[in-house]
């Protein structure tokens, strides 16, 4: 660190976005940061929290009605601490957050097996005009650069503005994203991509982009996210 960010770092020294004391070096305090709430135990096709005794086993659900991607990924549980951090990002265009989560989430896969590309969910034109920012593009994008990774911003389309999915039932957010994505015309796309969003709650909006990408003909689509609704 250069002196004058070694300075800065002294008179101004980083708070915690989750309680607000003193960061240990970064945005986050020592407490919270080992109260994370990582997902350490997961099905490894839809990324669902398991009881620790059924880790890397597919889950019920899977089992019954296999998902449209390959496999799945979620750093985070969606509780405590990421349900402060992630809003932050999501909704208030808190770029602080979103760059901490994507650290986190480097420093998580940094050994794991990567793709040849992320491509990250977008948003429809209207909502991107009305918000401002894509806040999965945000994640993504240091994300991608942390790990070295490709990040293909533009390789699928919103055809459509839909309903908000938060209100929906889990029979509803499917009808509502059905044919919602479509890849971009000449976008040129290898054949194993991980489909990246913030959250995933009941996987409609992760499996219309994967069968999305999968009629375009990449061959292997991942779904990477920040935090699974359990």
């Amino acid at each position: 660190m250069a002196a004058a960010g070694r300075i800065a770092a002294l008179l101004f020294p980083p708070r915690c976005l989750v309680c607000r004391e003193r960061g240990d070096g970064r945005d986050l305090c020592a407490a919270c940061s080992a109260a994370l709430p990582w997902n350490r135990h997961a099905c490894p096709t839809c990324a669902i929290p398991l009881p620790p005794a059924q880790a890397g086993q597919v889950c019920g659900a899977c089992l019954r009605r296999a998902p449209p991607q390959h496999a799945a990924r979620a750093a985070f549980v969606y509780r405590d601490a990421l349900r402060r951090l992630l809003p932050r990002a999501k909704f208030h265009g808190d770029l602080a957050a979103a760059r901490l989560l994507a650290g986190l989430m480097a420093a998580l896969w940094r050994d794991a097996p990567r793709p040849q590309a992320i491509v990250p969910v977008p948003l429809h034109r209207g909502r991107l005009r009305a918000r401002g920012y894509d806040q999965a593009l945000e994640l993504a994008e240091p994300l991608a650069r942390a790990l070295g990774v490709p990040l293909l911003a533009d390789a699928l389309l919103r055809r459509r503005a839909t309903a908000a999915q938060s209100a929906l039932t889990a029979a509803q957010r499917r009808r509502n994203l059905r044919d919602a994505f479509a890849v971009r015309a000449g976008a040129a796309l290898p054949a194993h991509v991980a489909v990246f969003d913030d959250v995933m709650t009941t996987g409609a909006t992760a499996h219309a982009a994967v069968r999305a990408l999968r009629r375009a003909g990449v061959e292997r689509v991942e779904v990477w996210t920040c935090a699974r609704v359990p």
